[in-house]
C-alpha cells in the first residue's frame, strides 16, 4: 500500500472522500486494518507534523465505519479498497482533556469489564474470545493540564499495554515524538507507522484539491478573479499547496487570511504565499498594515489558554500583561487581524461522553473514573455524593466551560499556539505575568466570586511558570478549583517541593475526583483531612470562607487496628481518676486533669475504640465473669468525645446513651462499606454524606450529633452542623486563627500504632 494508489484511484475514476479529499493510500491501509486483511498489521500508529491532517483523516475514516455516516456518503463512487465492510463500529475513547487513568477506565466501562485494578483491564481484554477494535484519536490533546505532559503518560500507561494485548486491534493517532516508542514496543510485523509527511503517504494532489475547494466562492471565498475563474483558482491552489510543503493547516490558514481581507493580495507574487504557520501569521499582519509582533502578542493569551478556551473578558488583561503595555486599543481595532486564527467555542450541553463518537470535542465530564490515578493501584469507582450537599452540580462553577453561558475563545489549532509560544523570548516569564494578572482579577481575593476559568486553571498557569508550590497554601482555592485539573497540576510537581497543605490536598484528591462533589462538600472533605494531618489552622479557615459545611471536625487520631467505635459518657469525676491526656493515654492533647465537680454535674461524653490487645494505653475488656483472660484479644481505648485527648478511665464506667436519648436524638445514621449518611429524624432528609478512600471499620453517632468514624487510617470525630441542636455545654468553641503563610509540616500526632492487619467485624459495638 503506497502513494501510487492515489494515481490508480484517479485513473479509475473514483471520487475522493468528500471529507478527507484524498489520502487514498492511507485510507486503503486503514480499511485493510479494519477488515483484518491477511498481512495487515494489528496496530497502526498514525502520526505526522502538526497540521498534517491526522485528525481529519481519522474522522473521515470513522465516517466510513459509522453506519449513520455511511448512509450519507457516496460509497459506490469511492475506491472500494478504502471502504471497510459494514462491521460493528469500533470503540473510540476520546483522550482530549482526560488523564490516562480516565481514558483507561472509560475503555473498561465501554467493554463492561469487572476489573478492579489497571492491570486487570488488560488481562480481561486478553482473555476475550473475540478481538476488540479501538481507535484512539487526538492523543496530543490528552490531559486537563498542558504542562503535565499527559500524552506521554497515555502512550506509556494505556496505549503500549493495549498494543501488547493480542486480542486488541488498535489505531492510535499520536505525535511524532511518541510514535516510535509505541510501535517499537511490538514484535516486527505487528505494528505499522503511517507518517503522513513521509513520501509514501504524502498526498500533494489531495492538498491542491483542498485548497481549490476552499477558494471556491460557494465555500465562502469572495468573488475575485482568482476565485471565480477555474483555471486561475487551480493555479493559485497549486501554488499554495506547493509552497506549504504538504501542510494542510498552512493552506487552510492562508485561505482564511484571504477571505478575511482579500485586499493587498496578488496571486502572482510568490512572496505573499506562506510556507509555514508562522509565515501565515506574519504575512497576514503585514497585509493589514500591522506589526507581526502585535498580532502574536494579541494571540499569546489564547496560546497559553487551558481547558476549552479563554473567557473573552479575560483576553485584554492577559494580553496587556504579556506585552507589558496596554493592549486594549490593539484588541479593539484588531478583530480582523486575529480573525483567521481564532474561533469561538460552541456552547454545548453537558452530556455523558460515549465511545464511538467521531467528534473532535474534548469529552470532559461525566463517565470518567478517578481523575488522575496513576499506575496499577486499586480501582476508584465513581460514586456521586448526591446527598447531603453532594452531586455533580457545582455551585462554584468548577469544571464549567462553553455550556455555562460564557463566551470562550480559542486558537483554531494547537499548532498555532505552539508557534506563538515558541516565538516568545521567555515562556516562563509570560506565564508568570498571566498568573499574576489572573490573581489580580479575583474580586477581593474571594474565590467564590472568581471567574470559573481562574479557579480551575490558575494552577496550570503557575505550574508552567514554575510557581505552583507557592500557590498551594490557600484552602479556599483547594475547595473551589476543579479537582481533576488541580490534581493533575499538583501531581506534576515533585513531592519534595510541596508543602504540608499541598500534600494533604494530594492525599485527598482521589476522594474529591471520585465523588464528583461540589465545592461545599469538597471543602468538608478537606477540612477533615487538614485536621487528620495536624493542620488545624487550615481546617478552621475553611469555616470562615462562606462554605456551607455539614460538619466541624473536632479531632482525629492516627490509630491502626481499630475494629469498632461507640459513643457514651463517663461520670464527670470518674472513679478511675479520669483525666484528659493523662499519662496512661498516649497521644493526648488535653490541658491536664479535669477538676473535680459536684455529684450532680453532667456526665462527660466520650468515645471508646475497640483495638487489638496490647495496644499501648488500652485496657483489656473483661469477659462475662470479669475474667480478663477470656476477652479474646479485645481491648478498649477511651477518648474525649468533644476535644482531642485520651481519657485514662475504666472502660466499664462508659455508659451508652439511654433509649430515651437515642429516640430524642435529632439525627440518625446509615452506612455501607465506604459511604455513610447522617439524616435528620424530623424529616428524614440527609444532612451529611461521608465518603472514605478506605473502608469504614466502625462508626457511631452520639445523641449530641457527634459522628465518630474509624478507618484503617485512624479515628475522626465530626460535629454535625446542618440543622444541629444547641451547642453542648462542654463542647469547645474553636477559634479561627489567621491563615498561616508558611508551609512547614506540623508535628505529627502521637497516636497509637497497634499491630497492622487486625480487623474486626464492621460496625461492631460494645
Amino acid at each position: 500500500m503506497s502513494a501510487s494508489g492515489e494515481g490508480n484511484a484517479a485513473a479509475a475514476g473514483y471520487a475522493p472522500h468528500p471529507y478527507v479529499g484524498g489520502r487514498t493510500a492511507a485510507l486503503r491501509a486503514l480499511a485493510a486494518w479494519r477488515m483484518r486483511w491477511p498481512g495487515a498489521p494489528r496496530v497502526i500508529v498514525l502520526t505526522g507534523n502538526p497540521g498534517s491532517g491526522r485528525s481529519r483523516l481519522v474522522t473521515g475514516f470513522l465516517m466510513l465505519c459509522d453506519r449513520g455516516h455511511r448512509k450519507r456518503l457516496p460509497l459506490d463512487d469511492l475506491d472500494p479498497a478504502t471502504v471497510p465492510p459494514d462491521l460493528p463500529e469500533p470503540a473510540v475513547p476520546i483522550p482530549a482533556g482526560r488523564t490516562a487513568a480516565q481514558l483507561l477506565w472509560l475503555i473498561s466501562d465501554h467493554f463492561g469489564l469487572s476489573a478492579d485494578r489497571d492491570d486487570d483491564i488488560f488481562t480481561e481484554l486478553a482473555a476475550r474470545e473475540e478481538p476488540v477494535t479501538l481507535v484512539v484519536p487526538d492523543v496530543d490533546r490528552a490531559g486537563p493540564v498542558r504542562a503535565a505532559n499527559e500524552p506521554a503518560r497515555v502512550v506509556r500507561d494505556v496505549l503500549k499495554p493495549l498494543a501488547a494485548t493480542k486480542t486488541v486491534h488498535l489505531l492510535a493517532e499520536v505525535p511524532r515524538e511518541l510514535a516510535a516508542e509505541l510501535a517499537g514496543a511490538l514484535p516486527p510485523g505487528q505494528a505499522q507507522i503511517i507518517d503522513l509527511d513521509a513520501p509514501e503517504w504524502a498526498d500533494p494532489k489531495g492538498l491542491v484539491r483542498q485548497a481549490e475547494t476552499a477558494l471556491t466562492p460557494g465555500a465562502g471565498a469572495p468573488e475575485l478573479p482568482y476565485t471565480t475563474d477555474p483555471s486561475a483558482r487551480r493555479a493559485l491552489a497549486e501554488a499554495l499547496a506547493g509552497r506549504a510543503d504538504g501542510n494542510r493547516l498552512t493552506v487552510q490558514l492562508a485561505v482564511r487570511s484571504l477571505i478575511v481581507r482579500p485586499e493587498g493580495f496578488d496571486p502572482a507574487d510568490a512572496s505573499l504565499l506562506p510556507g509555514s504557520v508562522g509565515e501565515v501569521l506574519d504575512l497576514h499582519a503585514r497585509r493589514l498594515g500591522a506589526d507581526p509582533r502585535t498580532l502574536r502578542l494579541m494571540l499569546a493569551p489564547l496560546a497559553f489558554a487551558e481547558g476549552e478556551g479563554l473567557p473573552v473578558q479575560l483576553w485584554g488583561a492577559l494580553a496587556s500583561a504579556v506585552a507589558g503595555r496596554d493592549m486594549s486599543r490593539d484588541l479593539a481595532d484588531g478583530m480582523l487581524l486575529a480573525a483567521p486564527f481564532v474561533e469561538p467555542v460552541e456552547p454545548v450541553e453537558p452530556v455523558e461522553p460515549s465511545l464511538g463518537s467521531t467528534d473532535d470535542g474534548n469529552g470532559e465530564g461525566g463517565g470518567d473514573r478517578d481523575g488522575n490515578g496513576k499506575g496499577g493501584g486499586n480501582r476508584e469507582r465513581d460514586t456521586t455524593a448526591d446527598e447531603g450537599g453532594g452531586g455533580s452540580g457545582d455551585s462554584s462553577g468548577a469544571g464549567s466551560g462553553a455550556g455555562d453561558g460564557r463566551t470562550l475563545l480559542r486558537l483554531m489549532h494547537p499548532a498555532i499556539a505552539e508557534e506563538i509560544r515558541s516565538g516568545l523570548p521567555d515562556i516562563r516569564d509570560a506565564q508568570t505575568k498571566i498568573a499574576m494578572a489572573l490573581l489580580e482579577a479575583v474580586p477581593q481575593q474571594d474565590w467564590a466570586q472568581a471567574d470559573p476559568y481562574i479557579r480551575d486553571h490558575l494552577a496550570a498557569h503557575t505550574l508552567d511558570a514554575g510557581l505552583l508550590p507557592q500557590l498551594l497554601t490557600d484552602p479556599g482555592l483547594f475547595a473551589h478549583a476543579d479537582p481533576v485539573t488541580m490534581r493533575a497540576a499538583v501531581e506534576a510537581v515533585p513531592l519534595e517541593q510541596l508543602g504540608a497543605p499541598a500534600r494533604t490536598y494530594l492525599r485527598t484528591a482521589p476522594l474529591l475526583t471520585r465523588s464528583e462533589a461540589p465545592a461545599d462538600l469538597r471543602a468538608a472533605f478537606l477540612e477533615s483531612a487538614f485536621v487528620e494531618d495536624g493542620l488545624a489552622a487550615y481546617a478552621d479557615a475553611l469555616h470562615t470562607l462562606g462554605f456551607t459545611l455539614p460538619w466541624r471536625t473536632l479531632w482525629s487520631v492516627p490509630l491502626v487496628g481499630v475494629r469498632a467505635v461507640t459513643t457514651g459518657s463517663l461520670p464527670a469525676q470518674g472513679g478511675d481518676g479520669a483525666t484528659a491526656g493523662a499519662a496512661g493515654g498516649p497521644g493526648g492533647s488535653g490541658a491536664g486533669p479535669v477538676p473535680a465537680s459536684p455529684a450532680a454535674a453532667p456526665r462527660r461524653p466520650v468515645a471508646a475504640f475497640l483495638v487489638p490487645e496490647g495496644t499501648p494505653g488500652a485496657r483489656t475488656v473483661p469477659g462475662p465473669d470479669g475474667d480478663a483472660s477470656a476477652a479474646g484479644g479485645r481491648a478498649l481505648l477511651v477518648h474525649d468525645l468533644l476535644r482531642p485527648g485520651y481519657v485514662d478511665a475504666d472502660p466499664a464506667q462508659v455508659q451508652p446513651p439511654s433509649a430515651q436519648a437515642q429516640e430524642e436524638a435529632p439525627f440518625g445514621l446509615s452506612r455501607d462499606a465506604d459511604y455513610l449518611r447522617v439524616w435528620a429524624r424530623a424529616d428524614e432528609e440527609v444532612v451529611a454524606a461521608l465518603l472514605s478512600d478506605t473502608p469504614f471499620t466502625g462508626a457511631d453517632l452520639s445523641p449530641e450529633g457527634v459522628l465518630v468514624v474509624a478507618t484503617a487510617r485512624g479515628v475522626t470525630a465530626r460535629q454535625i452542623l446542618a440543622a444541629a441542636p444547641a451547642p453542648l455545654p462542654s463542647a469547645p468553641v474553636p477559634s479561627v486563627p489567621a491563615q498561616r503563610t508558611g508551609t512547614a509540616d506540623s508535628a505529627s500526632s502521637g497516636g497509637l500504632n497497634g499491630p497492622e492487619g487486625l480487623e474486626g467485624p464492621e460496625g461492631d459495638h460494645f
